[in-house]
């Protein structure tokens, strides 16, 4: 499906469904590099689960037009022009990673608009070393490769998956190297930069969930306790066995877990 936002189109999975505004409206919002597509089953669930489903690809990604936005601020605030292009009034919103600073923010700076997060495989400060970014900036392979390696858990690599043949890490791997060159550092410049966090998170005031992973090496369960502490009546809850691309790694438990707060 697209959309038309700030003059330039968007594309977003809808769950195959046509979008249907008078139905309580749940908007994903993937991480750096990625697209609509970490969210399929979820996405497919909710849709014909009475939910309106907007799983977009942001600016830059995907199908949608460019160029990618710079900030977290800046794509919190174009989240909100979205919701006005759909003609959405409230939504709760799900974001992985990258995305879950994107709900944090645009629920801390227009509450009355988000009427539940779920913040996935997520950190305050989300730091991105050195190494990452030289070579993100410069489009070398590795900075992928680091990604791919770094982002999914033991249970995610070759042999390891409970869906015979199913090739997770390549699969990451050939979604980054599809993204446009630059795209990648400005995002994770973005999630590097973002200094926000907490105070946004003080000023949540809708129903919110951590979905954590205990063998996520990009952002640890532990580094998310600060964020815990900061939002009041949050939910935290931690897959065994689940890296960072917990949507893709575990998507039933995840499914099961966002069924509770969207």
């Amino acid at each position: 499906m697209e959309l038309q936002v700030d003059g330039k189109t968007v594309f977003y999975g809808s769950g195959g469904r046509e979008p249907d505004p008078g139905q309580p409206s749940v908007v994903f919002i993937h991480g750096a590099g990625a697209d609509h597509t970490a969210w399929v089953l979820q996405t497919r669930y909710f849709a014909h689960h009475g939910r309106n489903v907007l799983a977009i690809d942001l600016p830059g990604h995907g199908r949608s037009e460019g160029p990618a936005i710079d900030t977290i601020g800046g794509l919190a605030d174009w989240l909100m022009t979205l919701l006005d292009a759909a003609g959405i009034e409230k939504a709760a919103v799900v974001g992985h990673s990258m995305g879950s600073m994107v709900a944090l923010e645009a629920a801390a700076r227009v509450p009355e608009r988000i009427w539940a997060i779920a913040l996935l495989g997520t950190s305050i400060p989300m730091a991105v070393s050195d190494g990452l970014l030289a070579a993100a900036l410069a489009n070398d392979p590795a900075a992928f490769d680091m990604i791919t390696i770094w982002a999914h858990g033991e249970a995610a690599q070759i042999g390891r998956h409970k869906v015979p043949g199913l090739w997770m890490t390549g699969n990451g791997l050939r979604l980054l190297e599809r993204s446009q060159p630059g795209v990648l550092h400005t995002d994770l410049k973005a999630c590097n930069d973002y200094q926000d966090g907490l105070a946004a998170a003080a000023k949540v005031t809708c129903p919110a969930m951590l979905l954590l992973g205990d063998s996520d090496r990009m952002t640890p369960a532990k580094a998310a306790r600060p964020l815990a502490d900061a939002i009041t009546g949050v939910e935290t809850v931690v897959l065994p066995r689940c890296g960072h691309m917990m949507s893709v790694e575990q998507p039933d438990a995840v499914l099961d877990h966002l069924r509770e707060i969207v």
